[in-house]
This record gives C-alpha cells, sequence and structure tokens, in this order.
C-alpha cells in the first residue's frame, strides 16, 4: 500500500474574499444616509394638524422650526430655550443660505407661541414662511 501525497490538492486558499463584506458596507451606507436625514428634521415629536391640501413637500435648505404642545422649541433638530431663540435661527439660516422658516407646531400648541416664534424669526432674518401639516385622507 502506497501513500500518494499530492501537494497540489492540499494548498491553502489564505486570500480574504472581501466582496461580499463591501456589499454589507454599501447596503449599511445607504440605510444611514436615508435614516440620517429623516431623523433630522425635527427634534421634537409633535402631531401635526391635517389639511385638505398641502403644498410641495420640504424645501430644501429651509430652517424647520418646532413647537411641542408642552411648548419646548427646537431649530434644525437642537432643542433651544427662548433665551437663544433668535440667535439660533439667525445662525441656521446663515448657515442654509436661506430666508424660508418652515414652523412645525403640534397641533395642542398654543397659536399665540407659534405667533411669537414666527415673529422671532422675522426679527432672525427669515422673509418666507411656511407651517407644516399632514395631508387628510379624506
Amino acid at each position: 500500500m502506497a501513500l500518494n501525497f499530492n501537494d497540489k490538492d492540499d494548498d491553502i486558499n489564505a486570500e480574504i474574499n472581501v466582496t461580499p463584506l463591501i456589499d454589507i458596507m454599501l447596503v449599511l451606507l445607504i440605510v444611514f444616509m436615508v435614516t440620517s436625514s429623516v431623523s433630522l428634521e425635527s427634534g421634537l415629536d409633535v402631531e401635526l394638524p391635517t389639511a385638505s391640501s398641502t403644498s410641495g413637500g420640504d424645501k430644501p435648505g429651509a430652517v424647520i422650526i418646532s413647537l411641542s404642545a408642552a411648548g419646548q422649541i427646537s431649530v434644525a433638530g437642537k432643542q433651544v430655550s427662548k433665551d437663544q431663540l433668535e440667535s439660533e435661527i439667525k445662525n441656521a439660516l446663515t448657515a442654509g443660505k436661506t430666508s424660508l422658516v418652515i414652523l412645525e407646531g403640534d397641533k395642542a400648541a398654543d397659536l399665540g407661541s407659534a405667533v411669537t416664534l414666527m415673529d422671532i424669526a422675522k426679527a432672525a432674518g427669515a422673509t418666507q414662511f411656511a407651517i407644516a401639516a399632514e395631508t387628510s385622507s379624506n
């Protein structure tokens, strides 16, 4: 009985196949890009009022100011106090190179607070205003 040692069949393949790794990383990159753009829209959890018709959608470069039912305010996803509000709006308008402010208020929020926010935004340099609403399913 003779033993046959064939070196060609016993070679160890030490190369790593990176194609599946690249595929997974690209999928993760796409998922993070989609979720980060959605999560940055608003800093507060607000229940928007409904309207029978709304215009276009989000405008690129617009500064979103959120007002919760409890009176909390966020500018471009960052929660701010009333003392810092005008400077934060001014900084966001300058950074976004825009004059459009979208007010995203909870339907239980006080109307007087919304008017005050719009007045402060106008003093900070905003010239265009929009109010966010959900379309009704009637």
